[in-house]
């Protein structure tokens, strides 16, 4: 069945009737004097989407602002859109300023520019449209009315071309994700109305809120609207989740589940050749795999060959856009693409070996839902073991990473595409034993407070990889300097009397370590009666590799949950040789922490001349719920209040 389009002249028409002329609504809506955190106000946001049989949609957009301030009037000079050109065609048709003093201006069809919109890493032809509204002044009114038809997924051409070319790649089948949250400006009502033939089972479910919701069934078709009125901005707290993860969404997809979804991805990719190898593909593949003795090694070496020798830039594309991942044979040319490309890499690599092994997806950032709209943004592998399992691999986030499927996206929905289909799935929490950070050290404080001593650090998982970011993320000129920079920061009179350091680009054969010699004068206050002083373990030493140490711990309670880089457990041991005689007197002693998120433990041993400092942090996962916050915070406060309150011994 093909519907019949609403004229976008009589959509205008339906909206000013059955809801006031825009002029009537602006006076209506409010001042700043309501809105007092806002400069610019949405009075109504409305969009009308019309699906046809093959899947191909038609959007009708309205929206109406209101100036608050001088400067929400500079925010609202320009408008923008982003889009994709080659899966939908975007036309501004309508942009009306209404003045306070009752005129109504149109602006003609040159204020609105299209450029290629700004790029970084992936350069596939994204666009945008602006619009150049020009000088706004509070009180006044903005309407914007716009047309698109297509879906919300790859590349556009600026012309638009016949129906057939916009249909989504799942044909017959439609998803839209539609926010009802804002993080800025506030709405005083959303609508969204979707209408659709009655026999394609439109399933939905609105997270995290509540919207208005009425069904209107008229020869075989069923329009669905959806309303939420006074959407004010959402208030975030500082390292939390998504916000699509905690906000009112309206979800909707006819696909019956993520089965479906799971056989049609690998069923396209197939289909498309996307995993054909080639003699040079089989020809490397031996050669890498010429020294593997195991299964393991077979896959360890794929996987981190892709990691690092295809480099992550999305440069020339050709056919195979969105869910369709580029044949091998161009990006083993190219030696670069994105994470599908990259992806699709390892697999036809993993095949040429004699693995069994498929594409998958995920949404790195944010949850996935149980309703299957595609909430997507990143592309592995996996492969299957001899055992059976499958396992995860991801070669866009382990270039010289130890691991194989990167622990920061533990906790983490996927979806494979398997020739049986597959249910939407989690990747577990890494124990932090996995991604430790240890450093021991020995020193000596001398008669005028210089600290002579070393210390040995290794790392392993993702406390390897940021450790040994320190080398591969820099230049090797600069690698003596950022490491003297972590002594640094602990005391500006830190010199290094001598360093050594495991081969960083060898990061398979063994984990990172660095062992550093030093001296800092200075380092302990000296008097006749007393010896103050930081252990340098305690004093948060490379602290930069430990995201947790950023967080702002004086929220005592937190509403959303929050994340942090990964889970990890830190182990620091530091031995003391004191000037004889010295008796402790004080030590920080934060209490011991053991909760769901965190554990924290640190010890103060006087021993004859010697002083063991001993302290020991455990993070738990990568999501935190806020009930988590608690234990986290209390670690992390004690860690720090180790760093910066000092041990004092007397004589």
């Amino acid at each position: 069945m093909r519907f019949k389009l609403i004229p976008l002249l009589l959509f205008m028409l339906v909206w000013v009737s059955g809801f006031c002329q825009p002029a009537q609504l602006l006076k209506r809506a409010g001042t700043a004097t309501n809105y007092p955190e806002s400069g610019v106000l949405v009075v109504y946001d409305s969009t009308k989407v019309s699906v046809l049989e093959t899947g191909l949609s038609h959007y009708n957009f309205a929206r109406l602002y209101k100036v608050l301030t001088a400067e929400g009037a500079k925010t609202l000079s320009v408008v923008k859109f982003d889009y994709d050109p080659l899966t939908a065609f975007v036309r501004i048709d309508k942009v009306r300023i209404y003045r306070t003093n009752g005129s109504v201006e149109e602006l003609s069809a040159d204020r609105v520019h299209d450029y290629p919109a700004p790029a970084r890493a992936i350069y596939w032809g994204a666009r945008q449209k602006m619009i150049d509204i020009g000088r706004l002044e509070p009180g006044d009114g903005l309407e914007v009315i716009a047309y698109k038809k297509g879906f919300s997924y790859a590349l556009l051409t600026q012309q638009e071309l016949s129906d057939e070319y916009y249909i989504p790649p799942m044909k017959g089948h439609f998803y839209d994700i539609v926010e009802f949250f804002t993080a800025t400006d506030p709405i005083k009502e959303k609508v969204y109305t979707v209408s659709i033939a009655a026999d394609k089972n439109l399933q939905y479910q609105v997270y995290n809120g509540i919207a208005a919701t009425k069904e209107r069934k008229l020869d075989g078709v069923v329009e669905y609207t959806f309303s939420v009125k006074d959407i004010m901005p959402f208030k975030r707290e500082p390292r939390m989740v998504a916000l699509s993860d905690v906000a009112p969404k309206l979800l909707m997809s006819t696909s019956p589940d993520w089965y479906a979804k799971s056989k049609w991805f690998y069923g396209v990719n197939e289909d498309f050749g996307s995993f054909d190898s080639t003699p040079e593909i089989d020809k490397k593949v031996k050669e890498i795999l010429r020294d593997a003795k195991t299964e393991m090694d077979s896959i360890s070496l794929l996987n981190h060959w892709v990691a690092d020798e295809i480099r992550y830039s999305g440069l020339s594309m050709g056919k195979g856009e969105g869910f369709t991942l580029h044949k091998s044979a161009m990006t083993f040319s190219d030696r670069c693409g994105v994470c599908k490309d990259k992806a699709g890499m390892l697999v036809t690599m993993l095949r040429s070996a004699g693995f069994k092994s498929y594409a998958a997806m995920t949404m790195a950032g944010s949850r996935i839902d149980r309703i299957p709209a595609d909430q997507f943004n990143h592309s592995v592998t996996v492969v299957q073991r001899k055992n059976g399992e499958y396992m995860l691999l991801d070669p866009t986030w382990v270039p010289f990473v130890r691991e194989e499927w990167s622990s920061r996206e533990q906790q983490q929905n996927y979806l494979m595409g398997l020739p049986d289909g597959a249910d939407l799935m989690e990747t577990p929490i890494s124990a932090p034993e996995n991604h430790y950070f240890k450093i021991t050290g020995t020193s000596k404080i001398l008669a005028d407070g210089t600290l002579d001593g070393e210390f040995t650090l290794t790392a392993e998982g993702q406390s390897d990889a940021a450790v040994r970011g320190i080398f591969t993320r820099a230049f090797r000129e600069d690698w003596l300097a950022n490491l003297q920079r972590e002594l640094l920061k602990v005391s500006p009179r830190a010199r290094f009397v001598e360093v050594t350091y495991t081969d960083p680009y060898q990061y398979l054969k063994q984990p990172v370590s660095i062992t550093i010699k030093y001296q800092i004068p200075q380092y302990a206050l000296v008097t006749s009666k007393e010896v103050i002083f930081v252990p340098l373990l305690a004093a948060n030493l490379f602290g930069s590799r430990h995201s947790h140490l950023a967080f702002n711990t004086s929220t005592e309670k937190r509403s959303y949950p929050f994340t942090d880089g990964c889970s990890k457990l830190i182990d620091l041991e530091e031995s003391i040789v004191l000037p004889h005689g010295l008796s402790l007197a004080y030590a920080p002693q934060p209490e011991n922490v053991q909760g769901t998120a965190a554990d924290f433990s640190v010890s103060y041993t006087k021993d004859g001349d010697k002083l063991i400092f001993k302290q020991m942090v455990t993070l738990k996962k990568r999501v935190y719920q806020p009930e988590d916050w608690a234990s986290f915070r209390d670690a992390v406060k004690a860690q720090n209040e180790c760093a910066t309150k000092p041990v004092i011994l007397k004589f």
